[in-house]
């Protein structure tokens, strides 16, 4: 009997945000059979906790899409902290630390909201909008040139394509057959389109995530593409200033609304990231 969870996060309310089922006692299985599990599940990932007490870099988890393993990815890093919490130490923690390949990532809790602290970005490369227009369905013109195209990477690369306003990101839709090309020999395999404007008043910001390559065409909500945006936008000093504090809607187009808060300014030169949001409990049981 292995215990799991399936969580909803960066849920606007249940049955909302992205889905996630977590595993414990990951010492019980294989490589393979995780994968197996995963792709059994096929949600965007599924997670596995090592059990026992944690070592002073926090509980060790593991991350699977339905294809592969990944070093890093937001929202399970949320919903694995929540269920870590809730149901393995069942008490009112104010931080959890989880042990990933990308290093020890913190997750704290603040009433209703949990908040992970990305690693600092690294800036990938550029391209031009020529390159990247045609795989997602746009002339070149539609993005926004007054800011780069670019890989961004926290612990997992994407590119980034800024687009100038909302009803261009609701039209996008990848060429499956040049986005596989495309990504053949880059280090980023995901795509992100995002625009000023949302659906929601109150809400800043419009996000996609296409990532066919992990077995994902697109994302509902994604923790560290958004903190890759986190970044970005600090950098490139999109709202004016090194200064981030928003709302961001993702998930929209394909039925699962998510809500995302990112947070990010430089401090020492170095950026400092948060992305947060909600995690609602929908399901428990055992896989036999």
């Amino acid at each position: 009997m292995l215990p799991f969870y399936l969580v909803d996060v960066f849920a606007i309310e249940k049955y909302s945000g992205n889905q996630l089922a977590v595993f414990q006692g990951a010492e019980k299985l294989s490589t393979g059979e995780m994968q197996k599990i995963a792709r059994e599940m096929n949600f965007s990932e599924t997670t596995f906790i090592y059990s026992g007490e944690p070592d002073p870099e926090g509980y060790r988890v593991r991350i699977f899409t339905p294809e592969e393993e990944i070093p890093f990815a937001g929202h399970p890093t949320l919903g694995t902290a929540f269920v870590i919490r809730e149901k393995i130490e069942k008490k009112p923690l104010e931080r959890i630390y989880l042990k990933m390949e990308v290093g020890s990532i913190p997750v704290t809790f603040a009433k209703e909201m949990l908040w992970m602290e990305q690693n600092p970005p690294d800036f990938g490369e550029t391209y031009e909008p020529e390159e990247i227009a045609g795989i997602v369905g746009l002339d070149p013109e539609e993005i926004d040139t007054r800011f780069p195209v670019q890989d961004v990477s926290t612990g997992l690369p994407f590119i980034l394509i800024p687009l100038k306003d909302r009803e261009t990101l609701n039209r996008a839709s990848v060429d499956r057959t040049k986005y596989l090309k495309f990504i053949e020999n880059k280090r980023a395999k995901s795509l992100v389109v995002f625009a000023p404007g949302a659906s929601t008043v109150g809400n800043d910001m419009s996000v996609r995530v296409f990532a066919d390559y992990y077995g994902v065409p697109e994302d509902p909500a994604t923790g560290s593409a958004n903190g890759c945006l986190a970044g970005y936008l600090v950098e490139n000093r999109y709202w004016g200033n090194e200064l981030v504090d928003i709302r961001v809607e993702q998930g929209m187009v394909i039925g699962r609304p998510s809500l995302l808060h990112l947070r990010g300014f430089r401090k020492g030169g170095i950026i400092k990231i948060e992305v947060g949001g909600r995690v609602v409990e929908v399901a428990q049981g055992n896989l036999v």
